[in-house]
């Protein structure tokens, strides 16, 4: 395989790159920035257009970049048809530049892309990383299973976030390695919840994307029982619209709720800290989850977390340690859930702290360890392995 290249940084990322030397502190055991390998990162990387979230991808190359590592992000195209074009000609025209290519994976319509661009990454001979990401990945790999099983196969080393999908996936011949999610936590400033700030009236904050998976209702749901006993409580529902923010806010109406519950939008760095400081409870309502970066950036701030125990949550969060879990969909155990905190300051700050503790251990300073070694692990590999798909 190729040996490391001695390059200057390469100009194909986001404008806002973070240059902080803190981010890129190692110990002195760690591999200088000379001889850490250029990085191709392929997927969808859309958080340069406005009302799109920063993905892990852009984060992770935000990062590498930082601490003197070249790195090939692509692609921001929205169009897919586009940003698959895009990732194969980075591909092919960085051939020469890149040391490791990794994949994000993802289910859905997601999966043809990083279909195409590890076939184009195998054919050129380069060690390949696949990141996959969704917690539905497990139901389509059932749904599909040769397909996936030919596409994963290429994979040198298989990357998840989650112990969830670690478990959850058939075994395809390459390692899977779980490497958490990245938060920053220079950007969660922390303040321990002793108790809610008025227990009458329970400040909750929704975020994520307006989709069915997500399940907006249920966070109306659970406020409108809240109100029964708390009749102050309110809710900040936020995040991007996929089709339903029409929807909740009709049922929202319909619950007689519509003057209580404030649709803030798509949250930016600045309103997210601002929305998290002035809440109480964040709710997590998805019926499929893998690692919600949304939840581990609400445990960073220090807000006690209620979320419903799907897909990866369980081996994220621990029920009254890290958060409280409920059953999918059940309005009246996520309000019941919220009025505990209400009545229990101990409560309150044992998940506070707690969930401080969680979003720690995806701090970057950890995190890059672990993708260094997953570097070093496949630049290792000289040939492909045998029966690797090409």
């Amino acid at each position: 395989m190729n040996a490391p290249h001695h390059r200057p940084p390469t100009d194909r990322l986001t404008p806002e790159v973070d240059a902080s030397p803190a981010l890129g502190t190692h110990s002195a055991s760690d591999v200088s920035s000379a001889t850490r390998p250029a990085v191709c990162l392929a997927g969808p990387m859309l958080g340069r257009h406005p009302g799109w979230v920063v993905s892990q991808g852009e984060i992770l190359a935000e990062l590498l970049q930082a601490r003197g590592q070249q790195v090939h992000l692509t692609s921001s195209e929205l169009n897919p048809i586009r940003r698959a074009l895009d990732m194969v000609r980075t591909l092919v025209t960085q051939r020469h530049t890149i040391d490791v290519t990794v994949v994000m994976v993802f289910s859905g319509r997601g999966f043809a892309a990083a279909d195409l661009t590890s076939w184009i990454a195998r054919r050129l001979g380069q060690p390949l990383i696949y990141c996959l990401r969704g917690g539905n990945l497990p139901t389509f790999a059932a749904r599909h299973p040769r397909w996936i099983a030919r596409v994963m196969r290429r994979a040198d080393l298989l990357i998840a976030p989650s112990r969830y999908l670690a478990a959850q996936l058939p075994s395809w011949g390459p390692p899977v390695e779980v490497i958490p999610n990245i938060v920053r936590l220079e950007r969660y400033p922390f303040a321990l919840r002793e108790k809610l700030r008025d227990p009458g009236a329970p400040r909750l904050l929704w975020m994520r994307t307006f989709h069915d998976i997500y399940c907006p209702e249920l966070a109306l749901e659970a406020l409108a029982l809240v109100r029964e006993r708390f009749p102050g409580a309110t809710l900040t529902m936020a995040g991007q619209d996929a089709g339903l923010l029409a929807q909740t806010k009709d049922r929202a109406k319909a619950l007689g709720l519509d003057e209580i519950v404030r649709f803030a939008g798509f949250l930016d760095r600045a309103a997210k800290e601002r929305e998290f400081e002035q809440h109480d409870v964040f709710l997590n309502t998805n019926k499929v989850d893998n690692m919600p970066v949304s939840v581990v950036e609400a445990a960073a701030f220090g807000l006690p977390v209620v979320a419903t125990e799907v897909g990866g949550i369980p081996y994220l969060l621990r029920d009254e340690a890290t958060a409280l879990l409920v059953p999918s969909g059940d309005a009246q155990a996520m309000a019941a859930a919220i009025e505990r905190l209400a009545r229990d300051p101990d409560l309150t700050r044992r998940l506070s702290r707690g969930g401080r503790r969680l979003a720690e251990e995806s701090a970057w300073p950890t995190v890059a360890k672990a993708w260094d070694a997953a570097f070093d692990r496949v630049r290792d590999v000289e040939t492909p392995r045998q029966g690797s798909a090409p």
